[in-house]
This record gives C-alpha cells, sequence and structure tokens, in this order.
C-alpha cells in the first residue's frame, strides 16, 4: 500500500502505469463510505482504464477505506478534502489529469477543476445532477442527518431508506462509522455555483435516470459551459457505477466521440 501525507494525516492511494500506456493519468476520486478498491477496482474500472492505455490513480479519502479516520468534523471541510487530492497530484508530480469523480467525490472533483482548471485535461462528474443546484440539496426524508444515522446504535431508527443503505453499505465494506459522521457533518454540500461557470475545460455529467439522490444530470450540464449530460436508463444511485453503460460513456467522452452526437 502506497501512502502520503496531507493535513497531517496519512492517506493511501494506487497508481497503475501499464505497461506502454500513453494516455495520461486518469485520478479516480470515490464517493461517500465506499473506497478505492470497492469503488473502482472491484467494479471494474481499473482494469477498463488499464486496457485503455490510462496511468490510474486513486486515494482513499481520509475517513474511508485504508487512510486515517479522524473523528472531528473539523477534519472534513470540502476545501480540506479537495486539497487532499491536489496533494496527491503534487506529490506524484502529475501537472495535467483527466478527473473523475462519483458522487462524493464529484463535489470535490469539480472544486479541484475550478480552483485548478489549468491541471484538469477532461472532468467527468458522475453521481450528481439537478439536486446540486437546489437549495434543499438533502434526498433525505425525515429529521435524521446522515451523521445521526451512522452513530445510531440501533439500525431500526433509522426510518429513511436512503440513510440505511448508505449505513448498511458502510457496515458492509468495514468502515468506521463514526468517522463517516464526522464527514457527513463536516462537509457540507453546499455549491458555489460560480464554480460552475469556471470550468473551461471539456466536463460530461453521467447519472442514472432513476438516481433520486441525484436528479436529473441534463439540468446540472446545461448550468456548465459547453457540459454534455449522459443519464443511464434504469439504474439508480448504487447500480450505476459499475454499469456497463458508465464505461462505454466514459471512454466515448474522453475519446471525444460525444463530441460528434447531436
Amino acid at each position: 500500500m502506497a501512502t502520503f501525507q496531507s493535513g497531517g494525516l496519512t492517506l493511501a492511494y494506487d497508481d497503475i502505469r501499464p505497461e506502454g500506456g500513453e494516455n495520461g493519468a486518469a485520478v479516480l476520486v470515490h464517493g461517500f463510505a465506499t473506497n478505492r478498491a470497492e469503488n473502482w477496482r472491484r467494479l471494474g474500472w481499473y482494469a477498463a482504464f488499464e486496457r485503455k492505455g490510462y496511468r490510474i490513480v486513486a486515494l482513499d479519502l481520509r475517513g474511508h477505506g485504508e487512510s486515517d479516520k479522524p473523528h472531528d468534523p473539523a477534519a472534513y471541510a470540502g476545501a480540506t478534502m479537495a486539497g487532499d487530492v491536489v496533494a496527491l497530484l503534487d506529490h506524484l508530480d502529475l501537472r495535467r489529469v483527466d478527473l473523475m469523480g462519483y458522487s462524493m467525490g464529484s463535489h470535490l472533483s469539480l472544486a479541484i477543476a475550478a480552483e485548478h482548471g489549468d491541471r484538469i485535461g477532461n472532468l467527468i462528474l458522475g453521481g450528481v445532477g439537478a439536486r446540486m443546484l437546489s437549495d434543499d440539496p438533502s434526498p433525505f426524508t425525515g429529521t435524521m442527518t446522515m451523521g445521526e444515522a451512522m452513530r445510531a446504535d440501533d439500525l431500526s431508527a433509522i426510518t429513511d431508506p436512503t440513510l440505511k443503505g448508505f449505513r448498511q453499505f458502510a457496515e458492509n465494506q468495514g468502515e468506521d462509522r463514526f468517522a463517516l459522521a464526522a464527514c457527513g457533518e463536516g462537509r457540507g454540500e453546499r455549491l458555489d455555483r460560480d464554480n460552475l461557470l469556471r470550468l473551461r475545460m471539456p466536463v460530461m455529467v453521467v447519472t442514472g435516470a432513476r438516481d433520486e439522490i441525484a436528479g436529473d444530470p441534463q439540468t446540472l450540464a446545461d448550468a456548465i459551459p459547453g457540459a454534455r449530460a449522459v443519464s443511464l436508463p434504469a439504474c439508480d444511485h448504487f447500480s450505476a457505477i459499475p454499469h456497463a453503460l458508465y464505461k462505454a460513456a466514459v471512454f466515448d467522452f474522453l475519446e471525444g466521440w460525444l463530441d460528434e452526437m447531436p
């Protein structure tokens, strides 16, 4: 396991360089309550990028996977977590990369691209959509927060099905639910809409058609200059990421095929 230091924490990452790779580096930023091995390796993304000749770089965000897991919400400000990804680019001396996030990873990737646009060749925002533009971006019903759901002693106390799904998924992955609670409380989801207008690289928003957590990808793409949107039929927030159509859309985008579509 490779590691680097960021903000006083030790964070784990993979850096895979396929023989003959000539398409540059793809940096992958996972979603909440998962990790690089589950979100990207097990679901076939490492292999897919490797076959296409990309160097693959993916980290476990703070609070996740094999990285350090502070229990203080103050450690999880969005700018701090985005800074961890930039610190990894600096650690590996990567000056320009293609960047793909999913869900929470897309929020972080968007912030990175807005502040460090000269270092991002292409930007792929997965598992996000119209809710990013909403004044009330939370998809959860009732009064329980993600932090409360992660800290709850009794799983039956979580009535919102989405919150319960995240909690069960985190437990299945062996994640530290108290670190995830802190992450949910410290990061926030407020979008700086000016960030959308700062994006000058090619952008694709790709989301499942049944993803109620994200909302419509076209609405978000319409707010980003020149962005393209892809909606994956019959997919929700959790079934989209491993889908073959998602991979096809990503490589069509990176290879320029989407530019030839109406």
